[in-house]
């Protein structure tokens, strides 16, 4: 008699069993190696000292190594860049900036908030109004009309790359006051930190960045701030004022730094780092710098954080349009 051959229904369910099984630990296990962390900024300013710090409190949590690397360049297209192209395999993070949201409407890249996957918003900072110390403007009233009076191009700013957060929003403050964005020659640079170092130098008149990332200079008596773009003061800096108190305006605006992978990243990844991160959030380590610093901690998590995405994505095309830096 001719002998069977083939698998048994038996053995395949012992072999689909073995499979679910080892699937289960591989997932159990993650992390099991180093993470890295990339961000799309210079070393030294907001972001990367944020990143630095949420990384330290997230090692604690998940027991592995975060690495921090900075992949500057292009008003942070080159490191947003890096992180969409990378695997989606939950051991690439990055740290998310507000630039997702509108580099893409500038034609700077066709990368949008779809190339990635959400897991968590930490902060939102709102941008201030800095001067060298020995500037003549005493206080954002007089500089937007220095503004208004001299010839376009005669007063410069700069805080981040062309058509970044603090380009946009300080273009923004300009045609609020019915001024044309491009009164001010914008000068791009990869970051607050240089531009901080350009200000002092005389480089630039003016730098636009959040308040706290002007601290270092402001506490060295070498830079002063003339206002916040926020709703109210920042208890850290409650010497600055808002632009409602300054000139009455309630404009405001600022940038937002989260954490995000690749796109396609596995669900079950995503939710243990979202709790992980949700611990790192909260921990000592993390809040307690945010609150010296005087940075803004915002939790969003992943659900809250995409829907921001989509909806931010919509208001910062509608801004981008208003100041003619559409492509």
């Amino acid at each position: 008699m001719q002998k069977r051959t083939g698998t048994t229904p038996f053995a395949l369910a012992i072999s689909a069993l073995a499979l679910s099984v080892s699937a289960s630990a591989v997932m159990a296990a993650y992390p099991d190696r180093p993470i890295t962390l990339i961000v799309p900024w210079a070393a030294g300013g907001g972001s990367d000292n944020i990143a630095r710090t949420i990384a330290i409190a997230l090692e604690q949590e998940l027991g592995q190594p975060i690495n921090v690397v900075n992949r500057a360049g292009g008003g942070s297209v080159v490191g947003h860049t890096v992180l969409a192209n990378s695997k989606p395999d939950g051991y690439t993070l990055g740290l998310m900036t507000g630039e997702v949201s509108m580099m893409h409407w500038q034609g700077l890249t066709k990368l949008d908030h779809t190339a990635y996957t959400p897991i968590a918003q930490i902060n939102y900072d709102y941008a201030g109004v800095q001067v060298s110390a020995d500037s003549p403007y005493q206080n954002v009233g007089e500089l937007i009309e220095a503004i208004r009076a001299q010839p376009a191009g005669t007063l410069k700013a700069s805080g981040v790359g062309q058509g970044g957060i603090w380009h946009i929003a300080f273009g923004g403050l300009l045609v609020d006051q019915g001024i044309d964005p491009k009164a001010v020659q914008w000068i791009p640079s990869e970051g607050a930190a240089p531009a901080m170092t350009d200000l002092v130098a005389g480089g630039i008149d003016i730098a636009p960045t959040s308040v706290p990332e002007a601290r270092s200079m402001m506490d060295a008596g070498r830079v002063k701030s003339l206002a916040i773009m926020a709703p109210e003061r920042n208890p850290v800096f409650n010497q600055v004022p808002t632009l409602k108190e300054e000139i009455n305006s309630d404009y405001a605006l600022g940038e937002w730094r989260a954490i995000g992978g690749p796109k396609g990243m596995d669900p079950e990844v995503v939710a243990t780092l979202e709790a992980a991160l949700e611990k790192a959030y909260q921990s000592d380590i993390y809040q307690d710098f945010m609150k010296k610093q005087g940075f803004g901690a915002v939790w969003r998590n992943t659900a809250d954080f995409t829907q921001f995405l989509v909806d931010t994505d919509a208001v910062m095309g509608e801004t981008v349009e208003k100041l003619g830096l559409k492509r």
